[in-house]
């Protein structure tokens, strides 16, 4: 559904540079190979945006989601379109880290950017879970796990788009999450200082045991990701429904829902954990 006229902002994501992108993305395309990535359901996607795109984050510190969704994206849809992803203000404020990042889309996480990218036109991609979803202990691996993190109902409701499912199963084999440590990030009072509230444990080589802040090396299972059809929340409601709890509470379990449903399905197709 577009966005009413009068109502769109001028484009966020100056820094978003297509050619860098097309620079980038063989190397890309070479990282996402070592996990045989597969990515499926762009013919369900809307022609153009704006839309959301709402995916469960897997992987640990060196999550593989995005980058295998986002170079199958642009090897499909070019890297014209105006596509664009949250990320964590710590992440893009590492020296060396932020900047290249923005060339490539990256939109610090938060209700004004994220609306922005959408009343411009633009194609957003949101991973709600963040830090406490890409952290899930090894059992959880093939679960649904926002952590009740309901912003990205609010903003699809108020800005009125649809919102796609992505779903990926198999990035969440390429490390061993033994523990999310919360109870460690409270009492390191990360979340005062950084707004981290996960200081996870992770077992991976080449170091074993570690700290989710060491990286290591990705074990190289197969991931697949599986983009649904898109929900079209504002069929039923207005923005005025972006400030009742009842039907954001709603929205939020039908989403989930239908997400576990795919990845329980896709969780289904792999005979063993890491090979796939």
């Amino acid at each position: 559904m577009a966005i009413p006229e009068g109502t769109a902002a001028e484009p966020v994501g100056a820094l978003r540079d297509p050619g860098f992108l097309r620079t980038i993305r063989p190397v890309l395309e070479r990282y996402a190979s070592y996990f045989r990535s597969e990515v499926r359901g762009f013919e369900r996607l809307p022609e153009r945006g704006p839309f959301l795109v709402v995916g469960n984050h897997s992987g640990g510190q060196m999550p593989p989601d995005l980058p295998v969704l986002l170079t199958a994206w642009w090897r499909t849809r070019t890297e014209d379109e105006p596509v664009y992803a949250l990320f964590h203000s710590f992440f893009l404020a590492l020296p060396g880290v932020g900047p290249v990042m923005k060339r490539a889309g990256a939109l610090e996480a938060g209700p004004v950017e994220a609306e922005a990218a959408l009343r411009g036109g633009g194609i957003l991609i949101d991973y709600p879970g963040g830090d406490y979803d890409v952290f899930r202990p090894w059992p959880q691996r093939n679960r649904i796990d926002f952590g009740e993190r309901l912003g990205f109902v609010r903003l699809a409701l108020r800005t009125q788009v649809p919102v796609v499912p992505a779903v990926s199963v198999g990035a969440h084999e390429t490390v061993v999450v033994l523990s999310r440590g919360e109870r460690i990030a409270k009492l390191l009072r990360l979340d005062r200082m950084f707004r981290i509230k996960v200081m996870p444990i992770v077992f991976g080589p080449p170091f074993g045991v570690v700290p989710g802040g060491i990286p290591t090396w990705p074990l190289p299972a197969k991931i697949t990701v599986e983009l649904g059809e898109p929900i079209d929340w504002p069929s039923r409601y207005g923005p005025e429904a972006a400030k009742d709890d009842a039907i954001v509470r709603e929205c939020y379990q039908e989403i989930t829902d239908t997400m576990q449903g795919m990845l329980d399905r896709l969780a289904a197709e792999r005979r063993r954990p890491i090979l796939g």
